[in-house]
């Protein structure tokens, strides 16, 4: 059992990382709770007014170059203090501004002194925060310092007075990175420091993101990961591929869940994350993200990538230049990660209901490598990502925030934007609901998508989520709406398929000639929802999944 600090103890400890020993206020009742009994190491700095409070600030961050800590009282603390802000973002001056609010116990009844805090500085803060929970704060803090130093400004967060004695675990996960650095004009004293890092890891491991989903950012990290003999992860939920998935050190996507997670890199000392955030959830559970003892490293020409990851050491770059510029460095191990088992999906026997895994196995063998698969399935994902692999930058694209309605205009705007290549948008059948009417943009203007929709008449991944909880769905299932017939009055040509020899014929006929195509196509493959498992093989070659 972890020995509970309150948040005060754990933020005062920010301050001593990030070498901050002075806070310039103006006290009122909101802050007493942070500001009594200060340690010793921690100078306390009046100002009789908030805008002289600031100014004092700006020119102590200004002579230092480092970020300065304002603490300001509510409302009014804040409200007098916003000229002295605006001057402050305008001279460039890295400011964490901590400003005071009521207590959360009674904050919903606004009472004496509460404020409208988030929005009353306008656009002056360079970030703004409002920590969801008292254990937020201390991480807050330390995104703020770096926010500040980042964008040259005032970094704002709004922390209810109860919330500093509150307790937290000293070992829970903190957002924001221990370490931001920039690999900026001068960058081989921020890649020498990344070199040391990985250099001494035993068992490194990569993880690769949609930030590295260019051709440029996939040599760097194939160079890298043959040098250091890592298997590589792709992020889960990514919009793109950042790593080649047929190549022999690509070890699948990284589970989305704590547990999962750590039982994924229980045999690795570090974790190098590319072009992406460290970590990227969905379902919370208890537990440190990674395990205890494991460094972790992340290289993202994506700022807030980095501000929301929890990591040792944060390199503000280019993925593709650092990782070349890593395998440079860096020396040839002999160790090789273990081949990656790709399992081979058997065939229907007669009479046997269609899987969505058969489709996408029949897919695979068939799909050119430049084709690009726009996907939203989500309760058949894994199989997808694990028969289906993108080959080529590019190759792969979903739509990271997860909301449904993404893939069917945006493979048609895809194709649109490179005709060259081959479109498939792979769907579930609700999923397709939400955009359906885009087949007539499609077919009206001539854009030869090839759209697979996996038909079961119901929300899959909701009831699954549902028997999940325990619980019984209240919605219904839609099975009596025609995804093909809703895609002819579109005038959108539709195929009905419900077998699997029916599926091998089509695809047959309709993949080879996919990248000429000069007009949409619909599949609707009706698929069983039942909780039966696919059939596998034993493990053979990405690309070649199914026998004949």
């Amino acid at each position: 059992m972890n020995e509970l600090i309150t948040v005060r103890d754990a933020t005062f400890a920010v301050l001593r990382e990030r070498g901050i020993d002075r806070i310039f206020a103006n006290p009122g009742s909101t802050e007493i709770s942070f500001l009594t009994d200060l340690p010793d190491d921690l100078e306390f700095i009046l100002g009789l007014h908030e805008g002289s409070v600031v100014g004092m600030a700006t020119g102590h961050a200004i002579a230092t170059g480092r970020p300065a800590f304002v603490n300001l009282h509510t409302t009014a603390g804040l409200g007098n203090a916003v000229g002295a802000l605006a001057t402050a973002r305008v001279n460039r001056a890295p400011l964490v501004v901590v400003v005071g609010q009521q207590d959360r116990n009674h904050l919903s009844l606004e009472p004496f002194l509460a404020g409208q805090l988030a929005g009353l500085a306008g656009s002056y803060p360079v970030w703004t925060n409002e920590p969801v929970l008292p254990a937020d704060v201390p991480g807050a803090i330390r995104r703020a310092c770096h926010e500040a130093a980042q964008y040259r400004g005032p970094a704002v967060v709004v922390v209810p007075m109860d919330d500093w004695l509150a307790e937290v675990d000293p070992t829970r996960d903190q957002v924001s990175p221990l370490a931001l650095v920039r690999a900026g004009s001068d960058p081989a004293p921020v890649l020498n420091d990344l070199a040391a890092v990985i250099g001494r890891a035993r068992r490194p491991v990569i993880v690769a993101g949609a930030g590295s989903a260019d051709q440029a950012s996939w040599d760097g990290l194939v160079r890298l990961a043959e040098r250091l003999g890592a298997q590589v992860w792709q992020e889960p939920f990514g919009a793109g591929a950042g790593f080649p998935q047929d190549h022999p050190n690509f070890a699948g996507h990284l589970p989305s869940n704590r547990s999962a997670l750590r039982e994924a890199v229980r045999d690795n000392d570090l974790i190098f994350v590319v072009g992406t955030s460290a970590f990227r959830q969905n379902a919370y559970e208890p537990g440190p993200l990674v395990p205890a003892g494991v460094t972790v490293a992340v290289v993202s020409d994506d700022p807030d990538d980095l501000h929301h990851s929890r990591a040792d050491l944060a390199v503000l770059g280019s993925p593709a230049s650092v990782c070349a510029a890593l395998a440079d460095r860096l020396p040839q191990r002999a160790v090789q990660p273990p081949p990656r088992v790709v399992p081979r999906v058997e065939p229907p026997q007669d009479g046997e209901d269609l899987r969505a895994a058969h489709v996408f196995a029949a897919l695979a063998d068939r799909l050119p490598r430049d084709a690009v698969v726009v996907e939203e399935t989500p309760s058949t994902r894994p199989d997808l990502h694990e028969l289906i692999p993108a080959r080529v930058p590019g190759g792969f694209v979903s739509a990271a925030m997860g909301g449904l309605g993404f893939a069917l205009p945006a493979a048609t705007g895809l194709r649109m934007g490179d005709p060259s290549r081959g479109v498939v948008a792979l769907l579930g059948d609700g999923s397709s609901l939400y955009a359906i009417q885009g087949l007539w943009r499609a077919a009206r203007y001539g854009f030869g998508v090839l759209f697979v929709v996996l038909s079961n008449g119901r929300y899959a991944v909701m009831d699954q989520l549902a028997d999940n909880f325990g619980g019984k769905a209240p919605w219904p299932a839609f099975e009596d709406v025609s995804i093909a017939g809703l895609a002819r009055s579109l005038n959108c040509p539709a195929i009905e398929i419900r077998n699997y020899s029916d599926l091998l014929s089509c695809l047959d006929e309709v993949v080879p000639s996919l990248a000429e195509r000069t007009g949409p196509l619909l599949l609707e493959i009706t698929v069983t929802t039942d909780s039966g498992s696919t059939k596998r093989l034993p493990a053979g070659p990405a690309g070649n999944n199914t026998e004949a």
